[in-house]
């Protein structure tokens, strides 16, 4: 428990969570692409793309929110991640960026539940072990910052390999879950 909220870490497919809200690993344009953006595009329907056009696109670190669509959610929140170089231009910072901008309006919005997938680790490259330790210790500080405001923060992770390495960050940080 951290700041009154559960953090959950499930292996699963991120289009068939409970929680209020999904993210979306999405790109700059929210038009759609791959891997998780493509997945929760097509589960969530037109409507979800209708949305997206008219937000004018999203810049990396950032995120934006729309209905959700024909998925069981209320909101999916589009948050864009860094595309990984090396480490050494920004990454780590856009990536917490784009969780701490996620977790913001979540709250803006009075949710209590919100599902992440690994943003930025997929397509974009960002290296899961350094990935995961910026995640948690991002949504752990937004809510020691914030008490009482969401209940329960869900990672969904795609594979046994992702979810081994948040299980491993999680460990190292010594947080109860």
């Amino acid at each position: 428990m951290e700041g009154g909220a559960r953090i959950e870490l499930v292996q699963g497919d991120i289009t068939r969570q409970d929680t209020e809200a999904i993210v979306n690993a999405a790109n700059t344009s929210l038009l759609g692409g791959g891997g998780v953006d493509g997945a929760i595009h097509r589960a969530g329907g037109p409507s979800i793309l209708e949305e997206c056009r008219r937000l004018g696109g999203c810049a990396t670190g950032d995120a934006k929110i729309t209905s959700g669509g024909s998925l069981r959610v209320r909101f999916v929140i589009h948050a864009v991640g860094p595309v990984y170089r090396d480490g050494r231009h920004g990454e780590p910072a856009a990536l917490a960026s784009a969780y701490r901008r996620s977790l913001e309006l979540a709250i803006e919005h009075g949710l209590r539940s919100i599902a992440f997938p690994s943003i930025s680790t997929g397509a974009y490259r960002f290296p899961i072990g350094e990935a995961a330790p910026i995640a948690l210790g991002t949504v752990r500080q937004i809510l020691a910052a914030r008490p009482g405001t969401l209940e329960l923060v869900r990672f969904v992770l795609f594979s046994a390999v992702d979810l081994h390495a948040y299980e491993a960050a999680l460990d190292a940080s010594g947080a109860p879950v």
